[in-house]
């Protein structure tokens, strides 16, 4: 199916959209057959056929049932995410009525917007973000406004500059992203506590994004860890990027029960099918396999860091499985460059800068090598 389409009726005679959708494209990063696809953060490393095989009976095994709508509840799941959570970041395992799954983290988003944004609310980011946040504001109709992360290449983000900008701002929700995409930057907790406090006078909501948190390096925590501390924080994962699970959409939020019966109230009724609860299950009980390459990720994503900086990049420090780094012509010469050598990129965050995914060693490689051909020094 193409990604875009094109009508043949004259445009007079078609219905006129809500203020903000005209002229709007839909999102989505380029799906093109390339060699080495390395522009959605994806881990290259998919299930062995031993696991795909269990997940095939997982799926089979639903698909039993699917004449019947699917728990929407989903509390077994649930469960099992807190769980793996326990273990993960070294937490209390959270109850399941403190966990929600949806598909993908970006419905998360969504939900969180349309149960405590809308009209006459505002939510505040910080450049640069992932550009699906001011998407879910406008489909909310909530007012998206910004304030600027530090200076590159470390794009850092401090208590004091997250205080300053609610202060000013005075948002409804705040969404802050550790790691940050696309700079990869992870935050320290002070600066979820500084964000948590400054919000709790007007029962704002703090939302951390850890869609790339099974990346960070060793000793940076997650805010999982300020849960019992902050009862207006919440923090929202995925299975798309670490579990290798991008095909399956699941992504989940934890936060206070009366956080989550708030979000239940704006879910779409069954959600979430029975053969995606199956799947996250599956993969949520063989999880050594599905985050065994996470170390492998995590030592090709510095060795690659390293040899960008030896070229003169400036690169910004990452805790993701991706590095945004500048390039030292124009970027969209270099992204074509590198898309001619089958290698595709994302040509995403400040000019000038593109952003590569860690791949395998053997797609690490092609990239360096294009990139040398296509960015010369």
């Amino acid at each position: 199916m193409p990604e875009t389409s094109a009508s043949t009726t004259a445009p007079a005679a078609l219905p006129v959209p809500r203020d903000g959708i005209v002229g709007a494209a839909p999102y989505g990063a380029p799906q093109l057959e390339v060699e080495h696809a390395l522009n959605v953060n994806e881990n290259p490393y998919g299930p062995s056929p031993e696991l795909a095989a269990a997940i095939g009976h997982a799926a089979a095994d639903a698909a039993v049932g699917l004449n019947r709508y699917p728990d929407r509840e989903a509390l077994a799941l649930r469960a099992d995410l807190g769980a793996y959570l326990a273990a993960e970041s070294d937490v209390r395992a959270p109850a399941p009525e403190a966990v929600w799954a949806a598909n993908g983290s970006n419905e998360v988003m969504h939900q969180l917007l349309l149960a405590y944004g809308g009209p006459g609310r505002t939510a505040l980011g910080f450049t640069p973000h992932y550009s699906m946040y001011p998407e879910y504001a406008r489909d909310t109709y909530t007012d998206w406004v910004t304030a600027e992360r530090g200076p590159a290449p470390d794009f850092a983000l401090t208590a004091q500059d997250v205080t300053a900008a609610i202060t000013a701002h005075r948002p409804n929700i705040v969404v802050l992203t550790s790691p940050n995409n696309p700079t990869g930057t992870a935050l320290t907790l002070d600066v979820v506590e500084a964000a948590a406090e400054a919000l709790a006078d007007t029962r704002g909501l703090l939302v951390v994004d850890e869609a790339y948190s099974e990346f960070r390096r060793d000793g940076v925590p997650s805010a999982l860890t300020l849960l019992d501390a902050h009862p207006n924080l919440v923090v929202t994962r995925t299975m798309s990027k670490a579990f290798a699970l991008a095909g399956a959409r699941l992504g989940y939020l934890v936060a206070d029960p009366a956080v989550v019966d708030t979000v239940r109230v704006v879910r779409l009724p069954y959600h979430l099918s029975a053969v995606t609860q199956a799947v996250a299950r599956t993969a949520l009980a063989h999880r050594e396999e599905l985050l065994g390459k996470v170390a492998l990720l995590r030592t090709e994503r510095d060795a690659l860091a390293a040899h960008l900086t030896g070229r003169g990049h400036a690169v910004a420090p990452s805790d993701a499985n991706f590095i945004l780094l500048r390039t030292f012509t124009d970027r969209d010469v270099v992204f074509q460059a590198l898309l001619e050598r089958s290698v595709l990129v994302r040509a995403v965050g400040p000019d000038g800068w593109l952003r590569v995914s860690v791949g395998t060693p053997e797609n690490n490689a092609a990239f360096r090598t294009a990139l040398e051909e296509a960015d010369p020094r």
